[in-house]
């Protein structure tokens, strides 16, 4: 269910609802990274020890690409940043206004394709030793 809210988000971001389609996106993030961090493993394999960690980083990239998403249509931070004067920003232009979501949503969604499928084959390597 997170994994379709942050499709539907991203969509009706890119389809002109920008405000509704943010929300729904880190709603799904958020529900979506949880489920996947509240999964366990409970076998001997280093290797898929890591690849779990490596998928929660990539839950926290969706998160962190919700939080801009959202700062990007609501600009709740803008008044902390203009305090800093026209440093602040131009700083706030960089990191929020420049579409910087996509990137982290890009980088999450690699790592969780890679972590997924490795798992998926490390869990069959395992099963057959059994």
């Amino acid at each position: 269910m997170g994994g379709a809210l942050m499709v539907v988000g991203v969509a009706l971001n890119f389809f002109g609802v920008q405000q509704v389609g943010a929300c729904l996106f880190l709603i799904g993030a958020v529900c979506f990274g949880v489920m996947q961090m509240l999964q366990r493993y409970e076998g001997q394999s280093i290797v898929i020890r890591r690849l779990r960690r490596i998928m929660i980083f990539a839950d926290v990239l969706f998160i962190v690409s919700g939080l801009l998403l959202v700062e990007q249509n609501f600009n709740f931070l803008l008044p902390v940043f203009q305090r800093s004067g026209l440093q602040g920003v131009t700083n706030y232009a960089q990191y929020v206004v420049h579409n910087n979501w996509v990137l982290a949503l890009f980088l999450g969604a690699i790592l969780e394709l890679y972590t997924m499928h490795r798992i998926s084959s490390e869990l069959e390597k395992e099963a057959k030793k059994l």
